[in-house]
């Protein structure tokens, strides 16, 4: 079993209860999730089974997008609301355009330090473990992209922010910071993921949803091409022969390839769709995935090289 479910992860489970849980429903040997969410948040969490995980990475690294439901004059030692309040301050007559003003500092490449409640492992110990414990350690800044922080509404001391960011952002860490720049401190109430590289909200299934397919036995229309983990990638078509050398290794010249980047790889008869297709169910509610299509397949995925060619970087092993 090969392929990707899009996971509205509930609110109240940790991800790695998540993953067992789906493991258990799937009977899956190996599945694996794409960038931790708190028990707190929910929305788009992507699990990867079987050949999936192969690139596994290529979505840990992917750009994220959450919409964070904030209170201000309250904040927490962890930033959001699972934390012991520190200090209630007024918020006072604020506003929106001295939180937008605010909201600037937060935007473009930054350092962020991260929460000593976050999953980071320090000596092989998870930091919200220590934190748990009382013991808190130095963690380093690390550098963050924060593509754009909209508010999406505010009223009083609530706010909600739509966040667009890379990979590595702790949208409490923002929000924390934002409060004692607003003289007033804030935390995070409720926190969404509505966006994971190429998943988004369209593309979610509940756990509910899951054990209603399971029940009739149609539980594999829940799971998308291995090919969705980098359907917004370019394709890059290959003929039988061209594919034979690139399986062993070897750089290959494809005629009006990208000039540059990382690419989805398809042998020639494959349907390899464009990313607002690639994936979706058939009529007859079988997956549409190159990987078992009998016409082609998926191949996995290159980077073209300085003179224009085309290396294999991590492809889906040959069963032929």
């Amino acid at each position: 079993m090969s392929g990707v479910v899009a996971l509205d992860k509930p609110k109240g489970m940790s991800s790695s209860a998540a993953v067992q849980t789906a493991k258990r429903l799937f009977r899956a040997r190996k599945v694996g999730h794409t960038g931790s969410l708190d028990p707190l948040a929910t929305g788009v969490l992507p699990l990867c089974f079987g050949a999936a995980t192969r690139f596994s990475q290529f979505l840990l690294d992917s750009d994220k997008r959450y919409v964070a439901e904030v209170r201000l004059g309250v904040s927490t030692d962890s930033g959001d609301a699972d934390g012991s309040v520190l200090e209630e301050r007024p918020v006072g007559r604020l506003a929106q355009r001295a939180i937008e003003r605010a909201l600037g500092s937060f935007r473009g490449e930054i350092e962020q330090v991260p929460s000593m409640f976050s999953a980071i492992k320090h000596h092989g110990q998870p930091l919200y473990k220590l934190a748990r414990q009382g013991v808190e350690v130095e963690r380093k800044a690390r550098p963050i992209t924060v593509y754009s922080n909209e508010i999406v509404a505010f009223e009083e001391d609530r706010l909600t922010l739509d966040v667009h960011c890379s990979k590595g952002t702790y949208v409490r860490c923002i929000v924390h910071e934002l409060g004692e720049m607003l003289g007033c401190g804030a935390h995070v109430t409720d926190l969404r993921r509505t966006m994971a590289g190429p998943f988004g909200e369209d593309d979610l299934v509940t756990f509910d949803a899951l054990r209603e397919a399971d029940a009739e036995h149609r539980l594999d229309a829940a799971l998308q091409p291995v090919s969705s983990t980098v359907r917004q990638w370019p394709a890059v078509t290959l003929t039988d022969h061209t594919a034979y050398y690139l399986r062993q290794g070897q750089p290959v010249i494809v005629p009006h390839a990208p000039t540059a980047g990382w690419v989805r790889l398809c042998e020639a008869s494959a349907r390899c769709q464009s990313s607002d297709t690639d994936g979706e169910n058939g009529e007859n509610g079988e997956s549409r995935d190159e990987v078992t299509s009998p016409s082609g397949r998926f191949l996995g995925v290159g980077e073209i090289l300085d003179d224009g060619r085309v290396a294999p970087r991590r492809l889906i092993p040959d069963r032929s």
